[in-house]
């Protein structure tokens, strides 16, 4: 029997909304077209901005967009991660059962949920939610709570929060019907933490992020940024696209590119589009150390980041270096990086490598700036190793195109 209606429950796909774009929005835009009936649940608040969608009487509102339907559920605004946020997250897992139990006297119950993190509580909602109406819950995990704040070093393992989050962690895993993990390491997660006896492997699948290659070359042709800085042909220009906070740990980009220009090497430069609380650290750093070839181009408009990727010689994947790393990668940029069809430098190591898989990146053995900026300039004196990794990158896109991935999602929900 097909499972037509599927509600999807993502606290941040309000995003998504705006953007007209993003894992569940493409989830949902193919869903419709092999002729399920998707719906996405997500606060009423934009993650990283004051925008609000206004909810007046009820704790929900809906809206329509490319025929995908949106359930706002009413929370509390935030602009930090600070107590708001916190209670902007129980908001939104409380008002979330009212919510349904509304939207479904109008609609009727769905065939299956798909809950999926950043945050646990979406998860346990969705698996309770589920359970009282009698329907499996797929939970996906995308943010590793509490293992990724223990990587970051915002936890400390040994901490009674942090063996709580744990033991939740582990409730939702044996609860949920299938696990869908964005890394492809996710059962050696399982595996490490010893838990592989209480949640069965077999129901933990694999399905990365990716990209919807025909809007990407679309907007690549129709929304072309005016930079001199990417068009001048008397550079080698190495792209970053991305945020720029304590986590994605731009300082060592700095490092490399002094290095690089020390090294004599005056052609080749990195042009940073993005924003986050350290650019103007960044900047001032720059200034005070004479780092020329840095230049912050500042935030842009989604549409336009491909024509600034196709544009590029090298794209630059690069985060903080963690234990997280041994299972795998799924950032939202590498798999625009391929589509864009030019060379990857990632600037550190992971278990499952895309990269090395297709053979369109390089990596160091380990992440250290002399690494990486020889890296760098060997890779930037030899075009045909570059024409060849951007052709091999090009082509690996096609395997995460979301008209594929769905198909995967299809596979798991007509499983159950």
């Amino acid at each position: 029997m097909i499972k037509k209606k599927i509600w999807i429950m993502n606290h941040y796909a309000t995003n998504s909304f705006y953007n007209k774009g993003g894992r569940h929005y493409w989830f949902s835009e193919q869903l419709i077209k092999k002729g399920y009936e998707p719906v996405i649940f997500c606060a009423n608040t934009r993650h990283n901005s004051d925008e609000i969608i206004e909810i007046k009487n009820e704790k929900y509102t809906c809206k329509i967009i490319d025929n995908i339907p949106y359930v706002f559920v009413k929370t509390v605004p935030y602009r930090n991660n600070g107590l708001n946020r916190i209670k902007n997250i129980i908001f939104f897992y409380k008002n979330l059962f009212h919510v349904v139990k509304k939207y479904k006297e109008k609609h009727g119950k769905p065939d299956v949920i798909l809950a999926s993190s950043v945050h646990p509580l979406t998860l346990v909602a969705g698996i309770k939610i589920a359970k009282k109406l009698g329907i499996p819950c797929i939970c996906e995990v995308r943010d590793l709570w509490p293992e990724s704040l223990v990587a970051y070093g915002t936890l400390n393992e040994k901490s009674i929060i942090t063996k709580l989050l744990y033991f939740g962690e582990k409730w939702i895993y044996k609860r949920a019907d299938k696990i869908i993990m964005t890394w492809q390491g996710g059962k050696d997660y399982i595996v490490d933490k010893c838990w592989e006896k209480k949640v069965s492997l077999s129901k933990v699948k694999y399905i990365s992020n990716g990209v919807v290659i025909d809007t990407f070359d679309k907007n690549s042709e129709e929304y072309v940024i005016s930079d001199p800085d990417l068009d001048n042909k008397n550079y080698k220009n190495i792209i970053y696209t991305g945020s720029i906070r304590k986590v994605n740990n731009l300082g060592l980009i700095l490092n490399v590119a002094r290095i690089i220009q020390d090294k004599g090497y005056n052609n080749i430069r990195f042009l940073i589009y993005g924003s986050g609380n350290q650019m103007q650290q960044l900047k001032k750093r720059c200034e005070m150390e004479n780092i020329t070839n840095v230049i912050f181009k500042g935030s842009v408009d989604k549409k336009y980041v491909p024509s600034i990727l196709t544009k590029s010689d090298i794209n630059i994947l690069h985060n903080s270096s963690t234990s997280l790393d041994k299972y795998g990668q799924s950032q939202n940029k590498l798999f625009e990086y391929l589509a864009s069809g030019n060379c990857i430098i990632q600037t550190y190591t992971t278990g499952y490598s895309i990269c090395d898989k297709y053979k369109c990146g390089v990596s160091p053995s380990i992440q250290n700036e002399e690494q990486i900026a020889k890296i760098i300039i060997d890779t930037i004196n030899d075009n045909d190793k570059r024409r060849f990794m951007g052709i091999n990158a090009r082509q690996a896109a096609y395997d995460f195109d979301f008209s594929k991935l769905t198909n995967k999602l299809i596979d798991i929900i007509e499983s159950l």
